[in-house]
């Protein structure tokens, strides 16, 4: 079949001295086609090897990613040599890119390194609950451009890479050992400060997440000042490493603890307010003065206090929910 191999032998144009022809194209694309699918066959084994195993996790992603780049670096290698291009007759070429990629690709290069840089120093892996430009939520993926996390509240934020090398970043969780909190609160002014230690404390422990007490842990609480209204307190307390990802329940949960102890045990919680105090009405003062203007009833009101109801703690029942594991990426749609 002569016409078949003369159209095979078609000659599109030359790079210097080499011709290119039609043939040598479809085979270069042929051969980096087939390394593109080997690259993503071997992400997706990899993928779901790393989703059946719980040990090891963070290298497998960095094999995965390795894998795929390679793959797919050494097809485009192996494609332009197949296709009858002398690699080295490409250096001209290859600096005009470069000046290309210099002046309009750099963020895309930057994003691309700062990609590989989070992937080797391995500070930032998947499943870590990390804060980043005031967000917070659980690393899903480390992509070649942006890391893609996921909130508590099931959103995905795509944040680009260089924030996470350029900017400071709180990775809540990095070596799973949890971290304390500090949950402050006020009680009024005249409050025994060592019934309100001891309620407190009671309250925190009594939380279903609040972990054991060692030397080294342990739940305390602090009068950190004296404020307008009343005296300033803090709950230092170690919560468990999954709690800790998810602050805001946490935070609420403890702060409902505090107000059901402090109210159960007849603590006022501090408010502003302001007091006025008079020393003579009509010429009467105290018991007479109030009878005078009718405040006695009010006052034998106010002194009699309902027993509190313990309320529901939704952020506590909230936090005893299994946390959602990192999902992988979508499968693409096939045509």
């Amino acid at each position: 079949m002569p016409h078949v191999a003369d159209f095979r032998g078609l000659v599109l144009f030359a790079v210097g001295r080499t011709p290119v022809t039609l043939g040598g194209v479809i085979a270069g694309l042929t051969i980096a086609l087939l390394f593109f699918l080997a690259a993503r066959l071997v992400g997706v084994v990899l993928r779901r090897l790393r989703d059946r195993t719980s040990r090891g996790r963070e290298a497998l992603y960095i094999v995965q990613k390795l894998a795929t780049y390679g793959l797919a670096l050494l097809g485009v290698m192996a494609g332009l040599s197949v296709t009858g291009l002398d690699l080295s007759s490409l250096a001209v070429f290859a600096g005009a890119i470069g000046v290309g990629v210099g002046l309009g690709l750099q963020g895309i290069v930057k994003e691309f390194v700062s990609g590989l840089v989070l992937i080797f120093d391995r500070v930032l892996n998947v499943g870590d609950f990390v804060e980043v430009a005031d967000q917070r939520g659980m690393v899903q993926e480390i992509g070649p451009r942006a890391v893609r996390i996921r909130t508590n509240d099931q959103i995905d934020l795509v944040v680009p890479n260089s924030k996470f090398i350029e900017g400071p970043v709180i990775n809540w969780t990095l070596h799973n050992t949890g971290r304390r909190i500090h949950i402050p609160f006020a009680v009024a002014s005249g409050a025994d400060r060592k019934a309100v230690r001891e309620v407190v404390l009671a309250a925190a422990r009594s939380v279903p997440f609040t972990r054991p007490e060692t030397e080294t842990h342990k739940t305390q609480v602090w009068m950190t000042g004296f404020g307008d209204s009343g005296n300033n307190f803090e709950l230092v307390v170690w919560p468990t490493l999954e709690s800790v990802k998810r602050p805001g329940a946490m935070q609420a949960a403890y702060t409902w603890a505090i107000a059901d102890a402090l109210e159960a045990a007849g603590l006022e919680v501090a408010s502003p307010q302001l007091d006025v105090r008079l020393r003579e009405v009509f010429g009467l003062e105290g018991e007479a003065a109030l009878r005078a203007l009718k405040l006695d009833k009010v006052k034998s009101q106010a002194t009699t206090r309902a027993e509190p109801t313990p309320g529901d703690n939704d952020a506590a029942e909230e936090l005893s929910r299994p946390i959602a594991a990192p999902l992988p990426p979508p499968e693409p749609k096939r045509p």
